[in-house]
Formats: C-alpha cells, structure tokens, sequence
C-alpha cells in the first residue's frame, strides 16, 4: 500500500537547527522513500513498511538526544503528486 506522510519537527530546545537538519539527513538515507522538505514540514511517499520503518527508527534516535515533538498526519488516499 502506498502512503504519503508530512511530518513536522519540533524540537524543544533553543539551538532547534541541529536536531531539525539531524532529522532531514536521516530521512534522506532510505533511497526507497520519497522525501520532499518544505517550509513548515516534510512529505514522505512510498510502500507502508519502509515509511513506517524510516519514521519509527528516525523518530526513535531524535527523542533518544532531544526533548521533542513530533506533528505526523498519514494518508493512503491522498497522494501528492
């Protein structure tokens, strides 16, 4: 099943640059996820298990090293192109 993801990051310190490009580089390494970086939040396209995969082990080493907050919303019906 494909799905889309846009994921927010929120880390609550005050040198939030570090963690932010942290995560950008870690979401970047998984060659069959899509990634796109915008603005305000990242999209994430691809097959369910690698997305997911990406997302809980990412997520995972960023709240191991930071306070942090994670705004996610998941979508099978909303591809964007």
């Amino acid at each position: 099943m494909h799905i889309t993801v846009e994921i927010s990051y929120y880390p609550l310190q005050e040198r939030y640059e570090e963690p932010v490009n942290e995560l950008l580089a870690l979401l970047d390494k998984q060659a069959d996820v899509e990634t796109e970086t915008g603005t305000m939040s990242t999209l994430l396209r691809g097959e369910y298990e690698p997305v997911m995969a990406l997302l809980t082990g990412t997520m995972r080493q960023l709240m191991d090293k930071y306070p942090s907050v994670f705004n996610l919303k998941i979508s099978n019906s909303c591809e964007i192109k």
